[in-house]
């Protein structure tokens, strides 16, 4: 008498059931088209890309440790970025480096601010999306762990509490479903940065630090400089010096204020703290949806971050702190930027399309935007310029770059709103001390070099 098949799955492991189901339907034996999770997950349908998420939904099912496997989302990114990449020629390098080097020169006239340690790069898409990946998956890391969880919270759901018998195989099987549904989320990721590198036009055209700041200081992405000037009826030189000033007082701030990045990045990691994605809306979508039909009516609530959990009042104050921050970084790069630009007979037409370009943001901006519920564009720009502008006016390059020296000197939001306040206070002479000049005095000591006694 034949053994009965049911005997030897009951007989299985269920862990192994659980992954050789998995690797069934990653190799298209399953009820849903691997076609249709890849168009859900926002990679589109594509062969390539399912071709490349079903082989990191395959690797992430051989992973014994726990965490998101953020090199699915480099590799994704560096993939898309080379696609459209068209190789620079020798004339166009030669024509950027010299952009860079007048740059640094015009900038020198404007700022005290010192100048890079290192050259700045030209770099091709896919190595602007490699260089800048660590930062992407910093800014994502809490929505995407939020995301990862879901799928284990949801097989928790179907077995219900585990006994002691079965709880060894929960915890595999949960394993297993965190770096399906982490891998899912970093190839998401990989998508958008990918996207984003055929848009930046440099290290810091998004506005916060994307290079690490020590190997890569600044950096202009060639082929898209070129994009940039294409429909614009300007000198291509023009508007290489024009980027390439922006680029290098963008990435001087940086080297100088030496808090600013770790400052910036701890604000925006604070306003997406709590982030995640609401189950309730999850599973209300999902519990009618029919896996033939309705699968780009999720992929769209996906890229509308409909799924995304509304902020609390501590995350709504975060964001308007950073907006802050946002907004003095980027409106003192405008004003120094004019300030260098001076002698550009088009600046004025570069710098209104910067603006244009910037307050509209690209398709890949705003799809990061709802992947991890964080707008990184500022809203009150043109407010924080002209308050630079006023400081400028007042006391001049020297002592408007000398409020970048420690964070609680830093214009707040308040002087955004009345710059005259804070250039009152500026120009005051010999008005009184108070607690942070004091301990800025105590810190930096006189100008001699030489500490203050006593410290």
């Amino acid at each position: 008498m034949a053994e009965d098949p049911r005997e030897d799955r009951e007989n299985e492991d269920p862990e192994s059931e659980l992954r050789d189901m998995l690797r069934g339907f990653l190799e298209g034996r399953g009820d849903i088209d691997p076609a249709q999770l890849a168009s859900a997950a926002g990679l589109g349908a594509d062969p390539a890309m399912v071709q490349a998420l079903m082989a990191q939904l395959q690797q992430a099912f051989q992973r014994s440790e726990d965490g998101i496997d953020w090199s699915a989302a480099g590799q994704q990114a560096q993939a898309l970025a080379s696609r459209t990449a068209i190789p620079s020629t020798p004339g166009e390098r030669s024509a950027l480096e010299q952009a860079l080097h007048v740059a640094a020169l015009w900038l020198d006239e404007v700022t005290e601010v010192a100048a890079l340690t290192s050259e700045p790069e030209l770099m091709t898409r896919s190595e602007w999306a490699v260089a800048s990946m660590p930062v992407w998956t910093q800014l994502a890391e809490p929505v995407a762990s939020s995301f990862s969880d879901m799928f284990t919270r949801a097989l928790e759901e179907q077995l219900g509490e585990p006994d002691e018998a079965s709880r060894g195989m929960v915890e595999g099987a949960g394993r297993l479903m965190r770096n399906m549904g982490g891998t899912m989320y970093a190839m998401q990721l990989g998508q958008v940065v990918g996207q984003l590198a055929g848009e930046a036009v440099s290290g810091g055209d998004i506005g916060i630090p994307l290079l690490d700041g020590e190997r890569h200081q600044a950096a202009l992405v060639t082929q898209n400089v070129r994009d940039f000037g294409a429909d614009l009826d300007i000198p291509a030189d023009q508007v290489a010096i024009y980027l390439a000033v922006r680029e290098l007082a963008h990435a001087r701030l940086f080297r100088h204020a030496k808090w600013l990045r770790l400052h910036l990045l701890s604000q925006i990691t604070e306003s997406a703290r709590g982030l995640g994605l609401d189950l309730g809306k999850v599973e209300e979508m999902v519990a009618g949806l029919d896996p033939s039909s309705d699968m780009r009516e999720l992929q769209e609530a996906l890229q509308r971050g409909d799924f995304i959990t509304e902020k609390s009042e501590e995350q709504l104050a975060a964001l308007g702190r950073l907006e802050t921050m946002l907004a003095l970084i980027e409106g003192w790069v405008d004003t120094v930027t004019a300030a260098a630009t001076t002698r550009l007979p088009k600046a004025d037409a570069i710098a209104e399309t910067v603006r244009r370009r910037r307050a509209s943001g690209g398709p890949a901006e705003s799809a990061f935007a709802k992947l991890v519920g964080l707008e990184l564009r500022p809203r009150r720009l043109r407010e924080a310029a002209a308050m630079w502008q006023a400081v400028t006016d007042a006391v001049g390059g020297a002592g408007r770059d000398a409020l970048w020296a420690h964070p609680d000197i830093v214009p707040t939001a308040a002087d955004v709103d009345d710059p005259g306040f804070l250039v009152t206070r500026l120009t005051a002479g010999e008005a009184p001390q108070d607690d942070i000049d004091r301990a800025l005095e105590e810190l930096l000591g006189d100008d001699s070099g030489e500490r203050p006694s006593g410290s």
